[in-house]
């Protein structure tokens, strides 16, 4: 099954909505990083929120990027989207360990300990615009609910969930955001809160074969919901050995001399998708020539 994103409205369009399934953008993550349990779950949290964020932008050329910074043991992650939904991200310590919590799931909260969240909107302005708030207990939802209220001021409810199965490949991920628009009536507010508070876990609906559609209309089906729109999302990652090659001609001509003169081939890392890019000592001499 491919991976898609709704979006939609509900209550006269007092309310809209984004919800996602993410199986196959978690599980290209994890093959690229090779990441632990932990790590999935978390990276893959903020990938699917990185790719429904990011179909919230409106231009073709708009730009998202999610940077977690945090004490915890996984070091940080980092996550950028565009407005059709392509995402990709990794994680600082992908072999990141920590015993399961006491209601059986992933610790992700401890992965990430204290620490704040990021951000980051390019669309097109001089200066991109960069919200900044305090990670609120490290699971991510919460962290971006909190984020949509204080940096926003768009009151959200976020749910995210990734399920891995036993041989710790990806079995089910996917999320929503629902937001209130400011024309919100109360009763729409508290109808919405009651359906919120019932609500058990994105991954045990995805378990009990419920897709997005079917989480959004438990939630929003008696506010009169519509969807009104079906998009792809994927894990895409830009890099090609040309974009890779114009990044080491930045290092300099001393220091790319200084490769030259080790008389090694070097490697070069994607730190977004894990592709290795190798260079000659002649590919050296010739990006030498061009720094010139």
């Amino acid at each position: 099954m491919e991976d898609y994103i709704i979006r939609g409205t509900a209550a006269d369009n007092q309310v809209r909505f984004f919800a996602a399934y993410t199986r196959e953008v978690v599980e290209t993550a994890r093959k690229a990083h090779n990441t632990s349990p932990v790590a999935t779950a978390a990276l893959g949290r903020l990938l699917t929120a990185g790719a429904m964020m990011g179909s919230m932008c409106k231009n073709d050329s708009d730009m998202l990027t999610l940077k977690v910074e945090c004490d915890g043991p996984i070091g940080g992650l980092l996550v950028t989207a565009d407005s059709h939904a392509n995402v990709k991200g990794y994680v600082h310590h992908p072999e990141v360990m920590l015993p399961i919590r006491e209601d059986g799931k992933l610790d992700v909260g401890g992965a990430l300990g204290h620490g704040y969240i990021n951000v980051i909107k390019d669309i097109g302005l001089k200066d991109p615009y960069v919200g900044k708030t305090d990670l609120v207990s490290g699971e991510i939802a919460e962290d971006l609910t909190y984020y949509f209220a204080v940096s926003e001021q768009i009151p959200s409810s976020v749910a995210l969930g990734v399920l891995m199965e036993k041989n710790n490949t990806v079995k089910h991920a996917g999320g929503f955001v629902i937001q209130l628009m400011p024309y919100a009536s109360e009763e729409v507010i508290a109808a919405l809160e009651t359906k919120i508070a019932q609500f058990t876990s994105v991954t045990n609906n995805l378990d009990h074969g419920k897709m997005p559609e079917d989480i959004m209309e438990d939630l929003l089906g008696d506010l009169g919901m519509t969807i009104y729109d079906k998009v792809p999302t994927k894990f895409y990652c830009n890099c090609s050995k040309e974009r890779v090659e114009k990044a080491v001609i930045s290092v300099g001509e001393k220091e790319l001399q200084s490769m030259i003169d080790d008389g090694k081939p070097i490697e070069v890392n994607c730190h977004f998708c894990n592709t290795h890019y190798t260079f000659t000592v002649d590919d050296l001499k010739h990006m030498l020539k061009n720094a010139r």
